[in-house]
């Protein structure tokens, strides 16, 4: 029987890291046809251009690089080096094929990140922060990577934001002077020929510096 191809549905409904695994494992081989170019993908690129045009620099982490699409759009910004985080060691291979990333890291982020504090002048992160996928816990681990007057550029997606509380980890965040400069531009993921169920969700840009 011929395996279904996975969809963002699936992505969804993800409920572990090893679904999330095992999700990935099945989609990298065919996720830049099936899913970016079908639907239009235009996080990534809008994600990447937010943080430069934010005056994000490198080194730079990508963090849920999946394939490397977000890398793709940084280089074309001309935005190194790069490297990529991602949980899917099968997506992280699929983006080294791109040859866009100086480094790639197998990581769990509710586990933290396995390279050295303030390690980073930026990060990005496009899909990764979704339903089934991110949640508002995992900022403490990318913040300790980032380098004081970081720009971080990261899509969450307009729905999981208000149901997962990005909106009171952003305030604690602010009130503690971690960070400052938060702004939240709304964008859409899909473009106008994404046929999806979900073609009509947006993304807040969560765009802000490292205190």
């Amino acid at each position: 029987m011929t395996r279904k191809t996975p969809d963002v549905s699936d992505a969804y409904a993800a409920a572990s890291p090893n679904d999330l695994r095992q999700l990935y494992a099945d989609w990298a081989d065919s996720y830049d046809e099936s899913f970016a170019r079908s639907e239009a993908y235009l996080l990534p690129g809008l994600t990447a251009r937010a943080f430069a045009q934010a005056g994000g620099q490198g080194p730079v982490l990508d963090v849920g690089a999946g394939t490397g699409l977000c890398g793709v759009a940084l280089s074309g910004l001309r935005i190194t080096p790069v490297d990529a985080a991602d949980i899917s060691p099968d997506m992280l291979a699929q983006a080294l094929r791109k040859d866009v990333y100086r480094d790639v890291i197998e990581a769990d982020l509710y586990e933290g990140i396995p390279v050295p504090r303030a390690s980073y002048a930026g990060v990005v992160s496009s899909g990764a922060f979704t339903h089934g996928h991110l949640g508002p816990e995992v900022l403490p681990a990318i913040l300790r990577v980032a380098r004081p007057g970081a720009w971080l550029a990261m899509s969450i997606n307009a729905a999981h934001y208000q149901k997962a509380g990005f909106a009171e980890a952003f305030d604690r965040l602010l009130r503690g002077q971690w960070i400052s400069n938060l702004s939240l531009p709304e964008v859409r993921i899909y473009g106008g020929d994404a046929g999806s169920a979900h073609h009509e969700d947006t993304a807040l840009i969560a765009l802000f510096q490292k205190v």
